[in-house]
Parts: C-alpha cells; sequence; structure tokens
C-alpha cells in the first residue's frame, strides 16, 4: 500500500473515536491518576533562567490539523488535543476514549517538554505517546510517537507558526493486512507546517 492507502487506514480508525474530549463529550473520557515514575510529566526549560512569559499562557488551536495545547503559568502543559481522533491527552497519563464501533481508543502519554528562548521567542514542544490502541470493529491501530514543534511566536503573542516533526511507528492489524506498519522514517520523520493560534487566556 503506497501513502495515500496509509492515510486512509488512520483516517479511518480516528473516525471511530466519538469526538474530541474537551467538550461536550468530556463524559465520555476516562484519565489514568498521574505516572509514578519519578519524572516531571512536562519538563520546562527557559533559557537564560528567566520565568515562562504571561503572554503565552493560555490555549494555542491550530483547529485544521487538530492540534491543542493548553499552557500553565509556570510553562507546562495541562493538557493537549492531539490530530490522530482529536483527543485531549495530559502528559504522563493514560486516557480512555470509547470508539463509535463499541471498543476504545486507549492513549498513554509519555514524558512532554517545552524549551522557550525569549531572545528569538522560539518556542519548541515535544509530545510523546508512549502507547496508544484504537479498536475499529476488528481492526486495531497501535503504537507510539513522537511530535515535535518548532517555531517563533510572534510578536504579538498571538500566533505561533511552527514546523512539526512527526515520528509515528504504528502497526496496522485488518483482515486484508494481519500486520501493515504505518511507520515514519526514524531519522528524519514526516515534516509538515502548523500555524497555531492564541484563543484563549488563562
Amino acid at each position: 500500500m503506497g501513502r495515500l492507502a496509509t492515510l486512509v487506514i488512520l483516517c479511518l480508525m480516528a473516525a471511530t473515536l466519538c469526538g474530541c474530549q474537551g467538550n461536550k463529550n468530556a463524559s465520555n473520557a476516562t484519565t489514568s491518576p498521574p505516572n509514578a515514575r519519578g519524572e516531571e510529566a512536562v519538563k520546562v526549560i527557559v533559557e537564560g533562567g528567566g520565568q515562562f512569559p504571561e503572554s503565552l499562557v493560555g490555549t494555542w488551536r491550530a483547529p485544521d490539523e487538530g492540534w491543542e495545547f493548553v499552557f500553565e503559568p509556570n510553562g507546562t502543559i495541562s493538557s493537549a488535543v492531539i490530530s490522530l481522533g482529536r483527543v485531549r491527552i495530559k502528559p504522563g497519563q493514560t486516557t480512555t476514549v470509547p470508539t463509535i464501533t463499541g471498543g476504545q481508543g486507549v492513549f498513554k502519554a509519555g514524558q512532554w517538554s517545552v524549551h522557550y528562548v525569549p531572545v528569538t521567542r522560539e518556542l519548541t514542544v515535544k509530545i510523546v505517546l508512549e502507547s496508544l490502541r484504537i479498536e475499529m470493529g476488528d481492526n486495531i491501530l497501535e503504537g507510539k510517537s513522537t511530535d515535535v514543534f518548532v517555531g517563533t511566536v510572534s510578536q504579538t503573542a498571538d500566533a505561533w507558526q511552527t514546523e512539526k516533526t512527526s515520528f509515528p511507528q504504528y502497526t496496522a492489524h485488518t483482515a486484508e493486512h494481519p500486520t501493515f506498519e504505518l511507520s515514519a522514517d526514524p531519522v528524519y520523520g514526516d515534516v509538515e507546517t502548523i500555524t497555531f493560534e492564541k484563543v484563549l487566556n488563562r
């Protein structure tokens, strides 16, 4: 199968999830307690040792691509909506959502990171999914992924244009293809440009 077929499989899997858990479907999602591995759920670094800018605190959204980040005053990300299924997840926690076929989508988030350079206004966010599993009838998508967003925040702090590099390692299990790999190049990943807009202050 080519890239188009790969995208079709991913879209079919994602479409089985019961919507974004940020609003009316919030009751459909369950989230486990924070992990107990002793590591920070979100590692925040501000170059020069300063504070995370208040102007960046709040909700940043790229609706067309399905991504959203909620930045807290200390620079951590309290939750994110990911593009696959537009599911809201929390760092270091496992989120389970129902699918329209009666199965489940299970997303286990790893440690995330935020890095900000005040001089250049460059903001970098790394989102790690340690594992995911989406059931669509007899079909299953499972694996893990890492997404890295790097870009400059506008002077007015209302837009953040990023280059996103994704490193998905997915395996689809279907009747036609019992084991079909859907992974990106482990070195270069999949790259696209995404612009976030600030839609809500804390």
